[in-house]
């Protein structure tokens, strides 16, 4: 894995797939669950779990550095991620470096709607190889 590998894919979620990440996770927060509710909020309509973003985003970590050690992860969450709306993840490689143990690769995330190229999450962290 060298600077400037990237990888990406594209997924669009259903509210299903958000009352069952809410199910699994125990956050039941209505604005993810209800869209009576999140109708009457800023967003209009039920938005994802940001940790499911990042659930998502590490597993396309572990297709470019597989058995990688996740160290660091810092995301913000620009905007929000609806049902129905087709987002892609990329996971891009910014460097990486020789540790006394072992290889370590910084990187840059971001999760995107693809209709307008708005950004709903980005962030940064650090693996061990």
């Amino acid at each position: 894995m060298f600077q400037g590998t990237q990888t990406s894919i594209v997924r669009t979620f259903s509210q299903a797939d958000f009352d069952r990440f809410a199910q699994l996770s125990g956050d039941d927060n209505p604005i993810h669950t209800d869209p009576v509710f999140s109708a009457r909020t800023r967003f209009g309509r039920t938005v994802a779990h940001g940790l499911f973003l990042c659930g998502v985003l590490r597993g396309l970590i572990d297709k470019v550095v597989p058995g990688g050690r996740l160290t660091e992860q810092s995301m913000m969450f620009p905007a929000p991620t609806y049902a129905g709306d087709p987002m892609r993840f990329v996971v891009t490689v910014t460097s990486r470096s020789q540790g006394k143990a072992a290889d370590q690769l910084d990187f840059e995330v971001e999760v995107m709607r693809v209709d307008d190229g708005v950004v709903t999450c980005q962030g940064h962290g650090k693996v061990v190889v």
